[in-house]
């Protein structure tokens, strides 16, 4: 009894979203906000150097410098450009935003 019950559901799940479309959300769901865009190219690239997202908070991007450092530090087999580059976009992108003019 039960496990008809079950199936039942199941089927009806599966139909739903059948004729919904499986990548699609559900009806009434709301949009997630869009991302912000960097605002220059040089931050851009920093953002794909670390592989973070635009509008990342400062504590991720910390960490994601932190991870990527260990593997390209000279000490650890890595080259000095790599790390220069990995620092510089750290910088780029923790140094405090300008106060927009009103």
């Amino acid at each position: 009894m039960i496990a008809k019950f079950l199936i039942a559901v199941l089927v009806c799940w599966l139909g739903f979203r059948l004729w919904h479309g499986w990548g699609r959300p559900l009806p009434g769901t709301p949009k997630p906000p869009p991302a912000p865009q960097p605002r220059d190219p040089e931050e851009a690239a920093a953002y794909a150097i670390l592989g973070v997202t635009p509008g990342a908070e400062p504590d991720e991007i910390r960490a994601a410098h932190r991870r990527l450092i260990t593997s390209v530090h000279p000490d650890r087999g890595g080259s000095p450009e790599l790390t220069r580059q990995v620092n510089a976009a750290r910088d780029t992108l923790l140094k405090p935003k300008p106060a927009p003019k009103n």
